[in-house]
């Protein structure tokens, strides 16, 4: 205990300590009060742009950036409550950024990317796009990385960079999508027949738009079947039900119909050699 005391006085009648230790105290709660003003605002910003009906994921974007920016303010107000010189710290972040940016020169570019995908928004968040690669809906953009959910509910993270330097598809971006098709049939059969067939159970489907009109044609005359094209228009949102639907119902109608739905066969002939 007379030792704890001992140590105790010491430190009080040590003003440089005591010095030193009340600006650290200050210097914490400025990064403790700095860093809830930080969210706070971020969090206020954030509110604004969703009044605006910004796109979500600028916003999200944004307040990552913002929040960045503001902790960076905070730290360095710290330090300087500490008394460290702010000059000398803006120095040392300067030569250790450019150490960093060199070392760290992909994740920079993921962030410019990023930048220029916030910018230009070739897709925004709910979007079913390809890219990388890969097929999903984009959940988010973030400042180095773009997140996708595929169609089997798995999250796939991929580098801004990669996604900004790439082709992109967006499968959402436009109200209506055309559905291509082609279905082989026999050499032998009525292509009146088949057209009509086709033709009727396109007709007969409640979600194919009248217009733009279903496109029929003949494609290409194959090594064992006559190839039809069958060029439907649908809402994006309803492309695959009605895909399933369509080459289900053209089997069950063409082979009702008493059409031939050839497939790959091999003829194998066996000879018999007499001695």
């Amino acid at each position: 205990m007379d030792m704890v005391k001992d140590f105790l006085d010491y430190l009080v009648n040590n003003k440089a300590i005591t010095s030193w230790l009340i600006s650290l105290a200050i210097a914490v709660a400025v990064f403790i009060v700095g860093r809830w003003l930080a969210k706070k605002v971020t969090g206020v910003i954030r509110t604004l742009m969703l009044k605006r009906d910004m796109e979500e994921t600028l916003i999200n974007f944004l307040a990552q950036v913002m929040y960045a920016m503001l902790m960076t303010v905070v730290i360095i107000t710290s330090l300087n409550t500490m008394g460290v010189p702010v000059t000398s710290v803006a120095a040392i972040v300067g030569a250790a950024g450019l150490a960093i940016g060199l070392a760290l020169k992909d994740s920079l570019s993921n962030f410019a990317q990023g930048v220029m995908l916030v910018l230009f928004q070739p897709f925004k968040k709910g979007d079913f796009v390809e890219v990388g690669g890969v097929s999903g809906s984009v959940e988010e953009i973030r400042i180095f990385s773009t997140i996708l959910k595929t169609g089997d509910n798995k999250q796939v993270i991929i580098p801004n960079g990669i996604v900004g330097s790439g082709t992109i598809t967006n499968y959402s971006v436009h109200d209506t999508r055309r559905i291509d098709l082609v279905m082989g049939v026999g050499y032998d059969d009525d292509l009146k027949v088949v057209r009509d067939v086709l033709t009727r159970t396109c007709a007969a489907h409640p979600l194919i738009m009248d217009e733009p009109k279903t496109n029929i044609f003949v494609s290409n005359l194959g090594d064992s079947s006559v190839d039809f094209v069958v060029r439907p228009w649908v809402k994006t949102s309803d492309y695959w039900t009605v895909y399933g639907d369509l080459l289900e119902s053209f089997k069950l109608e063409l082979e009702a119909a008493g059409c031939n739905l050839p497939y790959p066969q091999t003829d194998v002939h066996l000879h018999q050699v007499t001695s």
